[in-house]
């Protein structure tokens, strides 16, 4: 019975991390950046510390994540998306989990799980050679997943990287389906 309880509490704090089932409320404070809640600015009226509190329209409470996770990878909008869509040379990515991803997706993305793409970048036009990788060939990535502070795309865009996919072929749409679903986009649901 420890054992599953132990289980349980282990899902909840992970669930919770990456923004997923576990729900926060409204007003709830919120980390900046890592475990920093609050940041304190000098203004001509004197200084006004920023602080970040839960929204009903926030999708998770993690961590504001940087516009580039790793040097050379290219901040994108949504225009770049609805271009990358129509390119055969782009895949664009739906890095969260699948839990995640059947709420809801951009139409005509392909859903890698962020914990499954270092091991999946054949699917992204590399080949292995033994335990290597040869992306020489590889599409364009546009990546995303919940938006600014959901940290699964700039943690697989690590992984991909540390494991040879050239960093400038990659695309990060850091806004994600936050943005997405912010401007009244088309998402479609029960995709896999």
């Amino acid at each position: 019975m420890k054992h599953i309880a132990a289980w349980v509490l282990g899902m909840s704090l992970s669930s919770l991390a990456f923004g997923q089932a576990a729900t926060i409320a409204v007003g709830t404070p919120l980390n900046i950046i890592d475990t920093q809640k609050s940041v304190t600015v000098n203004t001509v009226k004197g200084p006004i510390t920023i602080t970040r509190t839960m929204t009903a329209c926030a999708k998770n409470g993690g961590n504001l994540q940087p516009l580039v996770p790793v040097t050379g990878v290219h901040p994108v909008g949504e225009i770049e998306i609805l271009e990358a869509l129509s390119d055969r040379n782009a895949i664009v990515l739906d890095m969260r989990d699948t839990n995640d991803r059947v709420k809801g997706t951009i139409p005509g993305s392909v859903g890698i799980p962020y914990t499954e793409v270092a091991a999946r970048m054949n699917e992204l036009g590399c080949k292995k050679n033994g335990s290597q990788w040869n992306c020489e060939s590889a599409k364009k990535v546009y990546a995303f997943c919940n938006g600014p502070v959901c940290p699964q795309s700039p943690m697989a865009i690590k992984a991909m990287t540390r494991d040879g996919f050239p960093a400038d072929k990659i695309y990060y749409y850091r806004g994600g389906m936050l943005d997405w679903d912010a401007l009244g986009l088309t998402s479609v649901k029960d995709e896999f």
